[in-house]
C-alpha cells in the first residue's frame, strides 16, 4: 500500500465534499452565520491535531534534542506559526480561530456555545464533557470525538492521516468551493480573508509535505498504511456527517422563514 492506493481509496469521499449540497445553500449571511456556528469547533480542534504532530515530530522537551526530521520539523513549525500566530486584516498577530470567532462576532454569528465551550476547556474540563455542557449537535460531538481519538491513541501515523486527508489535504478545495457561493459584503469580509488565507497557506507546498509526513511516518510497515487509510476514510466520513447536518439546519431555516 502507498499513497497513491490511498488516495484512490478515497477520492469517492472527496468527491462527495467536494460537490455536497451544502456550498450550494451558501447563498446569505444567513447562511454563512448558521454554517460557523458549528463549523467553529472544526477550526478549533484542527490545532490540536496540529499540536500532536508538533509533538511527535519536533522537541517540545527540555533537554532540547534535535529530531532527525528536518524538513517535517519546519514543516509543522512552518503551519503551527501561521495558525498560531497569523496577521488579521487589521495587521495584528491572532490565531485563526480567534480570527474566525472574531468574523462570526462581527457577522452576527451566534458565538454562545464555542464561548460556552472555550470557558470550560480553559477550566480544565475534559472536552467531552465541555462538549456536553455546550449542548452542541451530535454531528459536532462526533467530529470532535473523532479528532481526539485520534490523538489519544498516540500513534503519529494516525494523527498525521486526520491531519492530511480530513483537513490539511482537503481544505483547499472545500473552501474555494464556499468562496465561490459567497457574495462580498462589509458584514463578513473578515470571514473571507479567513478563508483566503487558508487557501493561500495551504495550496501550496503544504499538501506535497503532508503526503512525504505520511510516508516517512509508514515506512514499509503495511499494518500502519491500513491505520492511515481507516482514519482517512473516518475523518471523511464524520466530515461529511458534519456538512449533512449543516445543510439540513440551513434548509430548515430557509422553510421556516
Amino acid at each position: 500500500m502507498n499513497i497513491e492506493h490511498i488516495q484512490k481509496e478515497i477520492e469517492s469521499l472527496r468527491q462527495e465534499l467536494k460537490s455536497h449540497r451544502l456550498y450550494e445553500q451558501l447563498e446569505t449571511i444567513e447562511d454563512i452565520k448558521i454554517f460557523t456556528q458549528d463549523h467553529v469547533f472544526a477550526v478549533w480542534d484542527f490545532m490540536s491535531l496540529l499540536k500532536a504532530l508538533q509533538i511527535e515530530l519536533t522537541c517540545v522537551s527540555i533537554p532540547w534534542v534535535p529530531r532527525k526530521k528536518g524538513k517535517l520539523t519546519q514543516f509543522i513549525n512552518e503551519i503551527a506559526l501561521a495558525e498560531e500566530s497569523d496577521v488579521d486584516l487589521s495587521g495584528e498577530s491572532k490565531s485563526h480561530f480567534e480570527m474566525y470567532l472574531e468574523a462570526m462576532s462581527r457577522m452576527g454569528s451566534d458565538t454562545r456555545k464555542i464561548e460556552i465551550f472555550m470557558s470550560k476547556i480553559t477550566q480544565n474540563t475534559p472536552v467531552s464533557e465541555a462538549l456536553d455542557f455546550a449542548e452542541v449537535p451530535d454531528a459536532v460531538k462526533n467530529f470532535v470525538k473523532l479528532t481526539f481519538d485520534t490523538i489519544y491513541s498516540n500513534d503519529a501515523h494516525k494523527i498525521a492521516s486526520a491531519f492530511t486527508f480530513g483537513r490539511e489535504d482537503l481544505i483547499p478545495d472545500m473552501f474555494i468551493e464556499i468562496i465561490q457561493q459567497t457574495h462580498e459584503q462589509e458584514s463578513f469580509k473578515d470571514f473571507l480573508y479567513y478563508l483566503n488565507r487558508h487557501v493561500e497557506l495551504d495550496g501550496d507546498s503544504h499538501g506535497p509535505l503532508s503526503l512525504e509526513m505520511i510516508v516517512e511516518l509508514c515506512g514499509d510497515d503495511q499494518q500502519k498504511w491500513s491505520e492511515v487509510l481507516a482514519t482517512a476514510k473516518a475523518s471523511l466520513e464524520v466530515r461529511i456527517s458534519l456538512w449533512d447536518y449543516i445543510a439540513d439546519t440551513i434548509s430548515n431555516h430557509k422553510l421556516e422563514k
